[in-house]
């Protein structure tokens, strides 16, 4: 029997020749991601819990602030100090306002063929460039940045076959909401989402990197693309080369395939509370919103931002609205800025922010408050994701959520 391109990477790190769903190996890490999310706690458990602290390859590491950026109170600033110096004593690579940790490990480390532990649930985005990466608490994390090691069981893989190619106004956000709304919320519980076929080779690696982002709302255990010249391209522009390139065999085991025709796409929008709430955009417009956010490990990149800027230009965001556009790393912040882009989005009266999680994390950057109602390009819309807990998300692409910003209201960019 075959192996999957999952499957092929585990049995890598690993070090055996092959592996199936419901294995259990010890692998051996290629890299591990921390955040301000829970990284004080990593820290806390290994000065305070183990008899011989160490780290087995400091090289591996990287700590990223992106959360609650710049902090937002004395009790976030002491949690934020304690990752800055313990990055510092121990020479981990440290990033703090430079973006969203999965869009800088995306620009400077992810290679295709690795495995790698993220203390973030959206680890899975580094499937974009063929590398597994999954989302373990901090416990797991600890116990990886001592040993170098871990124990991974083997997930079956689910095969989404993609054909055809998205229409002009149809954007991945709205490919991959429509995957969630179809398969659900649980459809693909600890399982991986490989995407192939000839229109997953006509998305660009931000298209991938949405796609394999949001995975983990399916409840996978991540997504993956193989490795093509689109995706050798990128890394050639980032200056790196592959650990390795897997590519599935044809007699790989799946134990489902669905296929999924991207011309048959429309744009849709998750209502709340829960990303597989899908809708029709057309069907929800008309809707109220109070705020509108464009940004996000999903949609904050130099692509999202272009045709936010496009919908917008010449045009004024609502009154009744207040319009956060939040770049994911602060290289797509001065590209924005070098295509003018930022400009368009402060003329038309939006709050540009400094690049982190922002809203889509909801604590430190628009808040929303008691029955206010946001639509985001974030990855979640549970309920009190955002704030308060009567507040109510939609979930949508760059550009709905940007012409609902202008017309006060859910509404396509058609409409406006």
């Amino acid at each position: 029997m075959g192996m999957t391109i999952a499957e092929k990477i585990i049995a890598a790190a690993a070090g055996v020749e092959s592996v199936k769903p419901g294995d259990i190996h010890t692998v051996e890490l290629d890299r591990l991601m921390s955040n301000d999310g829970t990284t004080h706690l990593t820290v806390d458990m290994y000065n305070n819990k183990l008899k011989n602290p160490h780290i087995a390859d400091t090289g591996k590491l990287v700590f990223i602030v992106d959360h609650n950026v710049p902090s937002d109170c004395p009790k976030t600033a002491a949690s934020q100090k304690k990752m800055r110096d313990f990055a510092k004593a121990n020479h981990i690579d440290f990033w703090e306002g430079k973006g969203v940790c999965h869009q800088i490990m995306m620009e400077n480390y992810v290679r295709p063929g690795e495995l790698i532990f993220g203390a973030d649930s959206h680890t899975c985005s580094y499937g974009a460039l063929g590398a597994f990466g999954t989302g373990v608490g901090c416990t797991d994390f600890l116990y990886g940045m001592v040993t170098g090691t871990s124990w991974v069981m083997v997930p079956e893989t689910v095969k989404f076959n993609l054909v055809g190619k998205l229409p002009e106004g149809v954007y991945a956000r709205d490919l991959i909401l429509t995957i969630i709304g179809e398969v659900g919320a649980n459809g693909c519980n600890y399982q991986v989402m490989e995407f192939t076929g000839e229109g997953a080779k006509t998305l660009t690696i931000s298209d991938r990197i949405a796609l394999c982002n949001m995975a983990v709302e399916a409840g996978a255990k991540t997504g993956i693309f193989e490795v093509d010249d689109v995706a050798m391209e990128y890394l050639k522009g980032h200056g790196r080369e592959p650990k390795a390139v897997y590519h599935s065999d044809p007699d790989a085991h799946y134990v489902r395939e669905y296929t999924f025709d991207l011309s048959k796409v429309e744009p849709v929008v998750a209502k709340p509370d829960f990303v597989d709430n899908l809708a029709p955009a057309k069907d929800v417009r008309g809707i109220k919103i109070d705020e509108a956010f464009l940004g996000s490990c999903n949609n904050g990149r130099i692509e999202d931002l272009r045709v936010g800027a496009q919908v917008i230009k010449g045009k004024k965001v609502s009154e009744k609205v207040r319009f956060l556009v939040v770049p994911a790393s602060q290289t797509i912040y001065r590209q924005a800025l070098e295509e003018g882009l930022i400009d368009i989005f402060m003329d038309a009266g939006a709050i540009v922010m400094n690049p982190n999680c922002s809203v889509c994390w909801g604590s430190c950057q628009g808040v929303i408050g008691e029955n206010e109602v946001l639509i985001s390009t974030g990855t979640r819309n549970f309920k009190g994701r955002a704030g308060h807990p009567s507040s109510k998300v939609y979930l949508g692409s760059a550009a709905t959520v940007t012409a609902s910003a202008i017309a006060g209201e859910i509404a396509l960019a058609s409409d406006v």
